[in-house]
């Protein structure tokens, strides 16, 4: 099939939408991403862009179609006019570098933010092209929940807008089984909607991965790893409060891979409290390296903050700790902490619950390797059953396949999963 990706980030940030455009290719489709100029999260062209971005036009066998846009920076106006330079560059710049090209189907990325829908819905009017759209964040109800909109005016001309997308969508994936209803309310009950997770990207072989250099070596140590991105939906606040709390235990240290908005307060956050012997902020790093820093772990954090939107959303991170057959202690409500409750592939506690965070992560540390050891089974065998790459990788094809031919089946139509 020839397909046109459409996602404001790509490669060489590091976002799953890379590992599933090198996978289709691999696959033998003909795959053309549209997207944007590389600054995530630091809000800053790449300097390895800037110096050579010729070198960025193609991916693993994939062209890659780049427009404008104003980088992040700080603040919320830079990370909303970053928002609105992408669907208005995309829209017409797009179309212009596209033009005369056709495809089979569009699928369009949303981790966030939803107007990468606008350009995605005019490629889908011009080139006419059917479009998938995998929703991995739910707006507008995420930003109200990080307090990035409060304005009641506001928030409905995003649900308008949101509406407006998703009625021009042939096909939605909800990255998980409570976004459905959330997502049929804007898009109506007769939609479109499936259940498509997020996997463990490919490069995650625990089996060979060599220990990270980066991480200073502490015998005895019980590391509780974070990685990914630092920002406020995360929920630092809590994680350095249970930080905090569990001071005293010297063996107990937390690592923090990644990078993200609320980096800087974190730093200085752990120097005020005294906490720099405790929690270690390791940087960001290539997806490709993160086996490398999961060996140091004996158990790796995912948490969300105490907000109804975030008890549906499963975290992307989740479906890679899982893979790494390594205990998860998780801060969360809902769907994701179900994921590991069920599996029995670590321990959970509330969302916002430091005090249960830190008790937790206590209860892991004195637990035998054999406890542990069994827990780290617990998830691979979950990630197999449930968040298989393959497997989710053929579905989607599939489903691409459906759409090409018009006949996507009426389970689909239903919003079946």
């Amino acid at each position: 099939m020839r397909l046109l990706v459409v996602s404001q980030y790509f490669w060489p940030e590091n976002f799953r939408i890379n590992d599933l455009v090198a996978e289709l290719v691999r696959r033998g489709h003909q795959v053309t991403v549209l997207t944007g100029l590389p600054n995530y999260p630091d809000g800053k062209v790449f300097q390895g862009f800037r110096d050579a971005p010729t070198r960025y036009s193609h991916y693993e066998g994939a062209e890659v179609i780049r427009v404008p846009l104003m980088p992040r920076g700080q603040g919320g106006l830079r990370l909303m006019l970053n928002y609105l330079t992408f669907a208005v560059s995309a829209s017409i710049i797009g179309l212009w570098k596209l033009s005369g090209r056709q495809f089979d189907a569009i699928l369009a990325y949303e981790p966030s933010p939803i107007t990468v829908g606008l350009p995605a819905a005019a490629m889908r009017a011009v080139k006419q092209a059917p479009l998938a759209f995998w929703v991995l964040d739910l707006w507008p109800e995420t930003l109200q929940a990080i307090g990035v909109v409060r304005s009641r005016a506001l928030l409905q001309a995003l649900g308008k807008l949101v509406t407006f997308i998703y009625k021009r969508c042939d096909l939605i994936l909800a990255q998980s089984k409570s976004f459905i209803p959330q997502i049929q309310k804007y898009a109506g009950t007769n939609s479109r909607v499936v259940y498509f997770p997020n996997w463990a990207e490919s490069v995650f072989d625990m089996q060979h991965a060599v220990p990270a250099a980066e991480v200073p070596l502490k015998p005895g140590s019980f590391n509780v790893m974070f990685a990914g991105n630092i920002g406020d939906a995360q929920d630092f606040p809590a994680i350095l409060a249970a930080a905090q709390s569990l001071k005293s235990h010297a063996h107990i240290r937390w690592l923090l891979v990644g990078d993200g908005r609320m980096a800087r307060w974190v730093a200085d956050e752990i120097k005020r409290r005294n906490l720099q012997d405790r929690v270690l902020m390791l940087g960001r790093h290539p997806v490709e390296r993160m086996p490398s820093f999961f060996k140091h772990a004996s158990a790796l954090l995912v948490s969300l903050k105490d907000e109804p939107i975030f008890s549906m959303t499963i975290p992307g991170k989740l479906q890679s700790y899982l893979a790494a057959g390594i205990p998860v202690v998780a801060m969360l409500n809902g769907e994701g902490a179900e994921v590991v409750e069920n599996s029995r592939s670590g321990l959970t506690c509330a969302a916002g619950d430091h005090a249960g965070l830190a008790a937790a992560v206590l209860k892991l540390s004195e637990m035998t390797d054999e406890e542990r050891d069994t827990m780290g089974r617990n998830g691979l065998d979950v990630s197999v059953r449930e968040f298989d790459r393959g497997t989710l990788i053929n579905q989607l094809e599939e489903w691409m396949g459906q759409l090409k031919a018009g006949a996507i089946s009426p389970s689909i139509s239903r919003g079946a999963q």
